[in-house]
Order: structure tokens, then C-alpha cells, then sequence
């Protein structure tokens, strides 16, 4: 299984994105082989409207099945949900590896 993250970097050992769609960055981790990557969000980060549909577009096409999130927007909330993508909001400000333990945990 993949979790994806919302990282203005690509170091797992970073903060969550408050925001889903306007970020630099989705780090993934893979489940099944404990390995962190990352994707470029390349959405326009000042782009009004839409971002957050297109940076749920990028994470289906990674293959992730959770993201793990501060905030998540109606539309891009429902593009995820209808790919069956699961969304957890709440967890800004908490670095990337902590929310992945806690999810682990099922804390989240």
C-alpha cells in the first residue's frame, strides 16, 4: 500500500502541509517495501481554483490508497474519495514519519 504525504520538501523527516493541493511536493511510502519516495506537485501554486483537483490527479496516478493530510479540499476530497483513495485530515504540523508511526498505530 502507498500513504502519501503533502511536503513542501522531499524529506520525510519534514512537517505535513496544512494545505493538500498547494505544495511542492507528495512523499509517498510504500508499505510493502518500507521505502520513502517523492512527486513534484507541478500544479500552479497561485492558480485561484483547481489545484487541489489536479494534486488529487497526481497522487491516484502514484498509485496511493490513504493520504495523510492537514486539510482537504470538497472537490479535491471528492475526486480522491471516487478513486477509493482514503483521506485523513488533521494532521498538520507533525512531521511526516511521526504521522506515518501514528497511522501505523491507528491513531490517525
Amino acid at each position: 500500500m502507498k500513504i502519501a504525504f503533502p511536503a513542501f520538501t522531499e524529506d520525510p523527516d519534514n512537517l505535513i502541509e496544512a494545505r493538500f493541493g498547494r505544495v511542492k511536493y507528495f512523499v509517498i511510502y510504500d508499505t510493502e517495501n518500507e521505502q520513502f519516495t517523492s512527486i513534484p506537485n507541478q500544479v500552479d501554486l497561485l492558480s485561484p481554483v483547481g489545484a487541489g483537483i489536479q494534486a488529487a490527479q497526481k497522487v491516484i496516478e502514484s498509485g496511493a490508497q490513504v493520504v495523510i493530510t492537514g486539510h482537504c479540499g470538497p472537490k479535491a476530497f471528492k475526486v480522491l474519495s471516487s478513486a477509493g483513495v482514503k483521506v485523513i485530515t488533521g494532521a498538520e504540523g507533525i512531521k511526516i514519519k511521526e504521522a506515518l508511526e501514528k497511522y501505523k498505530k491507528g491513531e490517525l
